[in-house]
């Protein structure tokens, strides 16, 4: 029999039974009718007992655990999950008694992996603010370090992911993770995915290693290759930091680098790490560092950077993780403390020591002759010392190497870039620094989702444009794809730009091209991305904003470079003449300053350092607060801006510097991030000249092809093939549904039917959610090429053909979002969708289901009454069967959202909407009657407040009310109840089980004598708005 899309608990079996059979894992049952926590004191206590570790210990450790594991009085899951993994990582300092020394106690035997329990349970149910089971749990020692979700075959791993994210939310069993050290979700059919505690769904990465993979099932390979005994507690005591409230773990290219470099240290060979931009080489050189301190003797390590933002980077980065790193201020100072014991992290900046000079051969000079002069008669480096060059494929680190080998002999190097070397000095490199250590390469970083792919286009400007026409025709090419109405819009508000920019001179054309993208592109013109625009000088970069500042992004753009304000940069400049250069940069800078803090410009001159600081901030964490930063050279390396999405260029640039400017628009960033963009303005590979899509030559000549291959794909080429596949995957969706496809056949392959199949509405959650993100994709691929579908290779009637039909699947995903009552929960991305619907797809704007969409039908039933039922989009409202069938999905999807806080008056409702459904399908009721009907059932289910005549007038609360329902309606006893619970309860009790178990004991005190259980009790109240 086909195992293909086999049920989750078949797949489940199977991976149970590998961990048992293949991974010599100890199975310790189903369990799901079990009080399960994530220390099993038992399991503990009988291995340490196994270790000889002392009873009296044994409990001090057990109460040290505990106290670390509870959350509340303001700790947070990261911070409980930090103190566990102390713990875990350096052992437990307890004592037997007074007077008797400290022992440290192993909690697990890392040097020793075979000698722990390693096993698994599975459906672990676990009790908290709403009960959860995880799927398999695995237990080292009686200690939860691993939980794993799994899906059927067919069923998209993110939905594992998303189950993971949920129960760590304080609603569900966050109390659980705080132990948790690997999260993963996988199936049969993508494999597995990791990540560890908080890990946004979008960094969970897949596991990749070469080699043979010995089990059919491609989910059986990564769990042998990550959850074996040994690899699995490697991951965890090596791989692991918390970086500045953030827990993270290694990717594959991280772990394999730091193993090949292992290799290295033993051999004592140095040699280079390439691991491309973005990919985490930061982290690389942390992990690398912590275990050559741990494991190498007398070690210490210094990191060279030649650029003041890796400086910075490199000190947070350690900061970050609790390393301190000394940044040493003068070559003689480094010396110095090279020359010490102390301390064993030190890093230093190049051009930091010598002439403040644009020239980095110079600067290195600088710091050579600083080192040198500052040598002593009995200078002798201490330590075993290891030197971290980073960006070592810069021209200059050739010098730098030779002359700190000569200063350092005996020390080891090591490279590390994020770039590929170029060909006239692979060979060099290789003599200076030895071979490639480990390489990760840019396609290799997209295929893992580690970075974004980058789009690229070279655009012309034209400085013929002077003419009105030549205006108009300009304007009509850059939106063709546009309704009417949206067209007519941006053309009045570009009527009065156009007489801000008159002159049209080449700057001036180029400020509209990007002016016009921040009204028409994706995400800028919702300001959820944000773009930089890369000048050929301070005098550029200032007359470029000195034109944005007449426009709509006065406020919400700004320069950042190394330029200072400064009286001695005027000196001798005034000539009575008019504004020089320098004058001219000086005004300007001093202008966006004072502007920027409302203070008077000789104030705000001395604030540029703060500046740059706030701007980046608000670049970075409010990308429509600041939607262009422009720069010439700063912020091209070692600045990492996920929101950042276009990257104009109008500077000549090749090799390293172009290769690590592109790289700041390629970060992850929410889901309607696809890619990256690359506009150049200076036609770097002389595309226009010659129709090329190979972006390998010209500006990359320097590299070998293979070192740069898909690093930049054509972006119409790229846009029309993304856009083909977003319909094909609409229509294969959509395949299935009965013919004809109208609004009914969609709403029961989606919702299913309501009279049917109570749970159909729920079971069919995953395919509507695979169908809303899916026509999302295709609105924002159609978004992004309607403007040029002709350019494309698209006819006029191909181009409308293809515009109806997104049109059409726009109306069902509607349809459908209403139907089923999912549309409140799909607001992020709806003001975005929304403007590229309006603008490239509806003949008119439609705002018709904003207010169905941000409070749901239900809400809108209670604010409007029947007149809500006139707002449901068109084929729903068509038919009296959609009408009734979008209805009872809405109160029953209400139903099981409030279940929870009042299961008695739910199930009430649950019955009466069931009988009403019946009526209606029997045809036993006239429609309009059944209407009026529905909609009152819909305000008691909203507000049960409603049926307040059922209550006695002391109860007047929903938790009241609630407790009422569900404990015998005992009127004194829900009051003595009420009572207790608001007396005793403390801040921030859900969640925190000391507190919680201090209410327990006062209820079980006030219902001494009634037959009702205080476990109900006290998980009833937490549901309860009243008591939180």
């Amino acid at each position: 029999m086909s195992q293909v899309g086999q049920k989750e608990k078949e797949t489940q079996k199977r991976v149970v039974a590998f961990f048992s059979e293949e991974l010599e894992y100890d199975y310790l049952g189903d369990w799901t009718k079990r009080e399960n926590r994530n220390v099993e004191v038992s399991l503990l206590e009988d291995w340490l007992k196994r270790r000889n570790i002392d009873t009296s210990l044994i409990s001090r450790v057990l109460h040290e655990l505990g106290k670390a594991a509870a959350l509340g009085e303001g700790k947070s899951l990261y911070e409980a999950n930090k103190e566990i993994y102390r713990l875990l990582r350096y052992g437990v300092k307890v004592k037997g008694g007074a007077g008797e020394q400290f022992q440290t106690v192993w909690l697990i035997d890392w040097k020793n992996p075979q000698t722990n329990n390693f096993a698994i349970a599975e459906e672990v149910s676990v009790k908290g603010s709403n009960t959860k089971r995880p799927d398999i749990v695995i237990y080292v020692n009686g200690i939860a370090l691993g939980v794993l979700e799994l899906k059927r075959s067919f069923v998209d791993v993110s939905e594992g992911i998303r189950q993971n994210l949920d129960n760590q939310k304080k609603s569900f069993i966050r109390n659980f993770f705080t132990t948790m050290q690997l999260v993963m979700a996988g199936n049969d059919t993508q494999g597995l995915r990791y990540g560890t505690i908080e890990t946004p769904e979008k960094y969970y990465i897949e596991w990749k290693e070469q080699g043979v993979e010995p089990y059919p099932h491609k989910l059986d390979n990564d769990l042998f290759r990550l959850c074996s005994k040994a690899r699995f507690l490697q991951i965890i005591h090596d791989f692991i930091v918390f970086d500045k409230g953030v827990k993270k773990t290694c990717r594959h290219n991280q772990f394999f680098g730091i193993q090949a470099a292992k290799q290295h240290i033993d051999a004592r060979k140095g040699g280079i790490i390439w691991h491309t931009q973005g990919s985490g080489k930061s982290l690389t050189m942390v992990w690398l560092a912590k275990w050559i301190r741990e494991n190498v003797s007398n070690a210490r390590v210094l990191i060279i950077t030649d650029r003041t933002e890796l400086d910075e980077q490199i000190e947070g980065v350690f900061y970050g993780v609790d390393e301190e790193i000394y940044r040493s201020k003068s070559g003689a100072d480094l010396v110095s403390t090279i020359n010490q014991t102390n301390p064993w992290l030190l890093c230093s900046l190049v051009h930091k020591f010598g002439r403040q000079s644009d020239n980095e051969d110079e600067s290195t000079q600088d710091f050579i002759a600083s080192l040198r002069s500052a040598l002593p008669d009995n200078f002798a480096p201490k330590g075993n010392l290891f030197v971290f060059v980073d960006e070592c494929h810069r021209t200059q680190s050739g010098k730098l190497h030779q002359a700190m080998k000569s200063i350092l002999p005996d020390a080891m190097f090591i490279g590390f870039t994020g770039t590929p070397l170029m060909k006239k000095d692979k060979a060099r490199s290789v003599e200076i620094f030895g071979p490639y250590i480990h390489t990760y390469k840019f396609d290799e970083a997209v295929a893992d989702g580690v970075v974004l792919d980058l789009r690229y286009e070279a655009r012309d400007i034209d400085q013929e444009i002077s003419s009105n026409k030549k205006v108009d025709q300009w304007f009509e090419a850059k939106t063709s794809g546009m309704s009417n109405i949206a067209r007519t819009q941006l053309k009045q508000k570009w009527g009065s730009m156009q007489k801000l920019l008159s002159s049209r001179s080449r700057l001036e054309q180029i400020v509209s091209d990007i002016l016009l993208d921040m009204d028409t592109k994706p995400r800028l013109k919702e300001g959820r991305g944000n773009a930089m625009l890369v000048c050929a000088s301070v005098h550029q970069a200032c007359a470029v904003y000195d034109m944005f500042s007449k426009t709509e992004l006065a406020d919400k753009c700004a320069i950042v470079t190394s330029y200072q304000p400064t009286s001695a940069s005027i000196k001798g400049e005034t000539t009575g003449e008019g504004l020089t250069e320098k004058l001219f940069k000086y005004e300007v800078y001093r202008k966006m300053l004072a502007e920027y803090f409302e203070k008077p410009e000789d104030e705000a001159a001395k604030l540029v350092e703060e500046f740059e600081k706030q701007v980046k901030q608000k670049f970075i964490k409010e990308p429509g607060q600041m939607r262009l930063l422009i720069v010439v050279d700063k912020l091209l390396t070692g600045f990492d801006a996920p929101s950042a999405t276009y990257l104009y260029i109008d500077k000549q640039m090749a090799d390293h510097n172009l290769f690590q400017a592109i790289c700041r628009v390629n970060r992850l960033d929410t889901e309607d991030k696809d890619v990256g963009y690359i506009v150049d303005y200076k036609d770097l590979f002389k595309s226009l000249d010659k129709a090329i899509s190979d972006y390998t030559g010209e500006a990359f000549d320097s590299y070998d092809s293979e070192d740069v291959e898909g690093l930049l794909k054509d972006r119409l080429t790229e846009a029309r093939a993304e856009l083909e596949t977003a319909l094909e995957m609409v229509r294969g969706l959509c395949e299935p549904v009965k013919a004809p496809q109208e609004t009914q056949d969609y709403l029961i392959y989606f919702c299913g039917s309501s009279g049917d199949n109570s749970n159909e509405l729920f079971d069919k959650e995953n395919l509507r959610l695979t169908f809303y993100k899916a026509v999302a994709k295709l609105i924002r691929n159609f978004g992004n090429l309607a403007n040029e579908m002709g350019k494309a290779g698209y006819t006029c009637q191909q181009t409308e053909k293809i515009r109806q039909e997104v049109l059409h699947f726009e109306t069902v995903r509607n349809e459908v979002k209403v139907a089923s009552k999912d549309s409140v929960n799909m607001k992020q991305y709806e003001p975005a969708m929304r403007f590229l619907l309006d603008t490239y797809v509806r003949a008119k704007p439609s705002e018709q289901l904003v207010e169905i969409e941000d409070l749901g039908l239900v809400d809108l039933i209670i604010k409007k009454g029947a007149k809500a039922l006139d707002d449901l989009p068109e084929g729903i409202k068509e038919s009296q069967e959609n009408m009734a069938e979008t209805i009872e999905n809405n109160v029953r999807r209400t139903i099981v959202d409030e279940n929870p806080v009042n299961p008695k008056y739910y199930e009430q409702m649950s019955t009466l909407l069931a009988e009403l459904i019946n009526l209606r399908k029997q045809k036993a009721i006239e429609y309009q009657d059944y209407l009026e009907k529905i909609i009152a059932l819909a305000k008691m289910v909203k507000v049960p407040s409603d049926a307040d005549d059922k209550y006695p007038s002391s109860m007047d609360t929903q938790a009241k009310k609630a407790f009422y329902d569900n404990f015998g309606k005992n009127e004194s006893l829900v009051t003595m109840l009420d009572r207790t619970i608001r007396e005793t309860k403390k801040a921030d009790w859900i969640g925190d089980r000391f507190k919680e178990r201090e209410i327990a004991r006062a209820v079980a005190d006030t219902a001494a004598g009634y037959d009702i259980n205080v476990t109900d009790v006290i998980e009833l109240a937490k549901k309860q708005k009243d008591y939180q």
